[in-house]
């Protein structure tokens, strides 16, 4: 399984090179394997980040800012979905993957659990 973030090298929106340093920067610290697809460098990868955010996913105008993030083809969700999942230890159920022993969000499942 492979994480991607959509991300756009190019953006002239400060707000969203925050979110996509936020992003990426999260993913790197903790160890978790993703690959940036640039919307901005690569033509194929916009049509396919914009073609594969679900309907109830997209702004009512426009078309989906990056960040958004997929575990392969499975839509995760873009930055305020991650930064939710983030402020309930729940980034690694966000995406689709199992949370690493010791971690907050194992811990958190584990008392679940009980």
């Amino acid at each position: 399984m492979v994480i991607k973030v959509y991300i756009a090298s190019s953006s002239g929106s400060t707000s969203i090179k925050k979110q996509q340093q936020d992003v990426i920067g999260f993913m790197a610290v903790n160890k978790i394997e993703f690959e940036e697809c640039d919307i901005a460098a690569n033509e194929d990868n916009r049509k396919w980040m914009r073609e594969n955010v679900p309907e109830n996913s997209r702004p009512t105008t426009g078309n989906p800012l990056p960040p958004q993030i997929f575990n392969e083809e499975r839509y995760c969700g873009n930055y305020e979905a991650f930064f939710d999942a983030r402020e309930d230890n729940s980034v690694y159920a966000f995406l689709g993957l199992t949370a690493p022993p010791g971690s907050k969000e194992a811990e958190a499942q584990a008392k679940q659990q009980q």
